[in-house]
């Protein structure tokens, strides 16, 4: 029996400790200063928007971790120190362990501003983040939201519950248009427009102004307008929360360095999650990933070769989900912001705004690369299917139908997608033939 320590409760570490009980006898020990128990961190907003209490977050019932014999830890790790098997805690005790399994996330990006420690100004990522938007946001009339993407439009969402006025600074041209194709892009501007945020395209953040007692009264732009507000969130992305391991010996560049078993450079050491970094290539894959279901991919992997069945990290083709306000958003395979030369796309927009569609493909082999899709539901599993098994596009769209995953009675669009895609680009059923 060998002794387990894992840093970090998150998705990632819980995975790893519920499945390595699953397969063997260990000791398991998880040690996270974030929270005693395992929660679903996709469910923060939740909490503050008042659907949800922490309680209901909680995936597991408190005796779980007992009954499973899961040691739990709250402390923080301030040193591991490899070369004796043992990891430091800030509160003065120091553990050994046989295996050392490093799942720590990651932490909110800042950029050295003047004024970003101010009160009031912060990121979103771990429950204290929540707790101190709370208190951050008590009869406060107005939020400045720096950067796009999908935690600063949970965040935005968060406050317009509360009747809070958004001001959203974005660098692009439009919502996150370093990620979304341009039609894309410009659909989500407007949703968010629609919603009553004041959007500022191609506006960046110079400096955060103070009042007299070190909280936030405004910002400044580059531009040198100033804005009056009593919050501001910073949500320019995250980054592997690594700094810690800095003198252990254990490769880090911008994360962990692992092989494709999730091995670091330091036998018996590993790490999963979001402070990974890849070593090795991936087809149409980051070698930083910082989403919910790989950190749970690697949770499983890293316990399979733990125990004894030696096992690859392979992911298969890329997929997310996410949602901008009351528009959901799917996307499978590689969808670029500009297609690659070898690409030829399509898209196709329903008139009322709301729903959109756009496949990518290979002009040569027709080889169907990826799709996003915002507003109607898609499975999985099929556009996982045919994008391993490497369908054409055209038996994508003649089979769409098949795919799609709306409720009972929800509009269907499939016709209307074939056919401007058989007079945008060639007929669907003499291509097959």
């Amino acid at each position: 029996m060998k002794n387990i320590i894992i840093i970090g409760n998150g998705i990632a570490g819980i995975t790893a400790a519920r499945h390595i009980r699953k397969r063997s006898d260990h000791s398991i020990t998880v040690i996270s200063p974030e929270t005693e128990h395992f929660f679903s961190r996709t469910a923060l907003m939740y909490i503050y928007m008042g659907h949800m209490g922490f309680e209901n977050i909680k995936p597991y019932e408190d005796w779980f971790w007992k009954k499973n014999r899961i040691d739990l830890v709250q402390d923080h790790v301030e040193q591991v120190i490899t070369t004796d098997k043992t990891v430091k805690l800030s509160g003065g005790r120091t553990i050994s362990y046989d295996i050392l399994i490093i799942a720590t996330g990651s932490k909110p990006n800042k950029f050295g501003w003047p004024g970003q420690d101010l009160i009031g100004v912060q990121g979103l990522y771990s429950f204290q983040d929540l707790q101190e938007m709370e208190t951050n946001t008590i009869h406060i009339k107005r939020a400045v939201i720096v950067g796009g993407g999908l935690i600063g439009i949970e965040m935005a969402e968060m406050l317009l519950s509360r009747k809070i006025e958004v001001t959203f600074l974005i660098r692009e041209n439009s919502f996150w248009s370093n990620v979304l194709p341009q039609q894309e892009a410009n659909l989500i501007s407007r949703h968010v427009r629609e919603h009553h945020i004041d959007l500022r395209e191609e506006t960046e953040l110079e400096k955060i102004l103070s009042d007299e007692n070190g909280k936030v009264k405004g910002v400044v732009t580059k531009s040198g307008e100033e804005i009056d507000c009593q919050f501001v969130g910073l949500t320019v992305g995250v980054s592997p929360n690594v700094a810690f391991l800095k003198d252990s010996g254990i490769e880090i560049q911008r994360g962990v360095l692992v092989n494709e078993y999730l091995e670091t450079n330091i036998t018996d050491v590993y790490a999963i999650g979001d402070c990974v970094e890849r070593t090795y290539d991936l087809p149409g894959r980051k070698s930083i990933e910082q989403v919910w279901y790989t950190g749970r991919m690697m949770g499983e992997v890293v316990a399979q070769t733990i125990c004894n069945s030696r096992t690859k990290y392979e992911p298969g083709p890329w997929f997310n989900s996410a949602k901008f306000l009351d528009i959901e958003y799917q996307t499978y395979g590689n969808v670029w912001n500009e297609p690659k030369p070898n690409e030829e796309e399509f898209y196709w927009e329903h008139q009322g705004g709301k729903k959109a569609i756009h496949f990518v493909w290979d002009r040569d082999s027709k080889h169907f690369l990826g799709v996003n899709v915002f507003g109607i539901r898609l499975r999985h599993e099929l556009f996982d299917q045919w994008l391993r098994e490497k369908k054409s596009i055209q038996f994508v769209l003649q089979n769409l139908s098949s795919a799609n995953f709306d409720p009972e009675f929800f509009d269907r669009h499939e016709k209307e997608i074939v056919s401007d895609f058989e007079e945008k680009v060639f007929e669907v059923k003499s291509a097959i033939a």
